[in-house]
């Protein structure tokens, strides 16, 4: 946004644009402040529990954009298969699906259940991710609790931003599943 000021005189008693042959300009640009989503997962071609956290993301997505733009964000949803285990190092990938809202991850902690369409993907038996929300478990991340962690990011205050400086190790369960995917190979 660009706003001019015209007034030259310290009484501001001269409105005219030319006055004393000066003009003065200040600009003023508002910032786009940017919400970032990281929507992490497997496999969409099979796996229940990855289409229904991206069914619910992009769910959760749509209704709060509106809020989002009027409070001044832009919204940026990364949707990233991690499909190596380069993808899964860089990306200090945990479990599948994860949804990660501005680095940090959603949910507090990581639970894990059998995941049968994962597990006849790489021919092994894996664990993906449970999302737990008012004491309820369930197999793909609620479209509420998108919503909460999305608005508790821009109206929450600042959280700070994971550590890189841990080590990451790669779990095993995503390890068993990369050595089955690598053998069907």
């Amino acid at each position: 946004m660009k706003i001019k000021y015209n007034k030259c005189c310290p009484d501001n008693s001269c409105s005219d644009s030319s006055c004393c042959g000066q003009e003065k300009t200040m600009t003023t640009a508002k910032e786009k402040k940017e919400i970032v989503i990281d929507f992490l997962f497997l496999d969409l071609t099979v796996c229940e529990r990855c289409q229904g956290a991206e069914t619910n993301l992009d769910a959760a997505v749509n209704e709060v954009s509106a809020i989002l733009s009027a409070a001044g964000y832009e919204t940026v949803v990364n949707k990233i298969n991690v499909n190596t285990r380069d993808l899964a190092v860089r990306h200090r990938f945990l479990s599948s699906p994860t949804i990660r809202v501005n680095g940090m991850d959603i949910a507090l902690e990581v639970k894990e259940s059998l995941c049968t369409e994962c597990g006849d993907l790489c021919g092994d038996s894996v664990d993906c991710r449970v999302w737990i929300e008012d004491g309820v478990e369930y197999t793909e991340p609620p479209k509420s609790m998108i919503i909460n962690a999305i608005l508790k990011e821009v109206y929450g205050g600042h959280h700070k931003t994971p550590s890189d400086s841990a080590p990451y190790v790669l779990p095993d369960n995503l390890s068993t599943f990369f050595d089955g995917i690598e053998k069907k190979a």
